[in-house]
């Protein structure tokens, strides 16, 4: 029982990671119908405005996080301003092509400033363990576990608690009688690229440590959120968490228990993917579409 909670434990760690990222995916997809395929380069970069800030101007590294939100927060509105507003009224694809093209460019443009180099990133949490019956628990399982959650709080709060929350909401559930009512629809969705970049960021910046940093480091990642976005409804923002907590503690026990999934962690994300579109498209707590024939 102990190599089962060790492995629980580690996975909730890796699960929070991937709920973040997932959330992000969601709050995006519930504004515009489509999947942002740059989110994690849009974490990437913020992980290296982290990086610069910590490694070569000597930043402290909570004040850099603290600035590092910031930026991704402004950064998230400005794309959405600059790049995706402009398209948003077509047709779903050409977003996607846009955010697509948006990968590249990000991508091309991480490469250009901080070249390929493989980069260490500091973790601001202890490096020891915490025994518990056994259970060898590292802080920075704990730490990751506390950061993500505690945003999904604070995103939950704003959303139910403060008015422009419930405007951002309506924005995205329904644009056109939203407008009727005096909200202002394109800043509303905005909003929600900013706080989505916030929340990319985070998961960028936990990742990290963990697995270095250079220009692709999200891009695994993204398909593990993509299928915790999947899992737990593409348009539930509390599946999107439930989704990833899930895949990150099945994804370890599997592997554990399972000598061939530790090298085909991978595939059985996508595998999940597969399964949940095929059985259950909703997911476990997204809304059934409903057509009429």
């Amino acid at each position: 029982m102990t190599v089962f909670f060790q492995q629980v434990v580690s996975g909730l760690a890796a699960g929070g990671v991937y709920g973040a990222l997932a959330l992000a995916l969601v709050l995006i997809h519930r504004a515009t119908g489509v999947i942002n395929f740059a989110q994690g380069e849009m974490a990437t970069f913020s992980t290296y405005i982290l990086w610069t800030l910590t490694a070569n101007h000597g930043v402290s590294y909570w004040p850099a996080f603290a600035v590092t939100m910031l930026v991704s927060f402004v950064g998230g509105i400005g794309i959405h301003q600059a790049v995706i507003r402009p398209v948003e009224r077509g047709s779903q694809i050409r977003v996607v092509i846009v955010t697509i093209g948006l990968l590249l460019l990000l991508n091309g443009l991480m490469t250009f400033i901080w070249t390929g180099e493989i980069r260490a990133v500091d973790s601001p949490f202890p490096g020891g363990t915490l025994d518990v019956h056994g259970v060898v628990i590292s802080y920075r399982d704990i730490g990751t576990i506390a950061v993500c959650l505690g945003a999904v709080v604070v995103l939950w709060a704003f959303f139910q608690f403060t008015k422009v929350g419930l405007a951002l909401r309506a924005a995205a559930v329904n644009p056109a009688e939203a407008r009727l009512v005096g909200i202002r629809v394109t800043w509303m969705l905005g909003l929600g690229w900013g706080l989505a970049a916030v929340l990319g960021a985070t998961a960028g910046v936990l990742t990290a440590p963990s697995v270095f940093l250079d220009p692709n480091m999200m891009q695994t990642v993204l398909i593990y959120a993509f299928a915790a976005a999947v899992l737990g409804g593409i348009d539930s923002p509390i599946g999107a968490v439930v989704g990833g907590l899930i895949l990150g503690v099945g994804l370890n026990l599997l592997g554990a228990y399972v000598d061939f999934v530790s090298e085909l962690r991978l595939p059985a994300a996508l595998l999940v993917i597969l399964v949940v579109l095929l059985l259950r498209p909703a997911g476990l707590f997204g809304t059934p579409q409903v057509k009429k024939v």
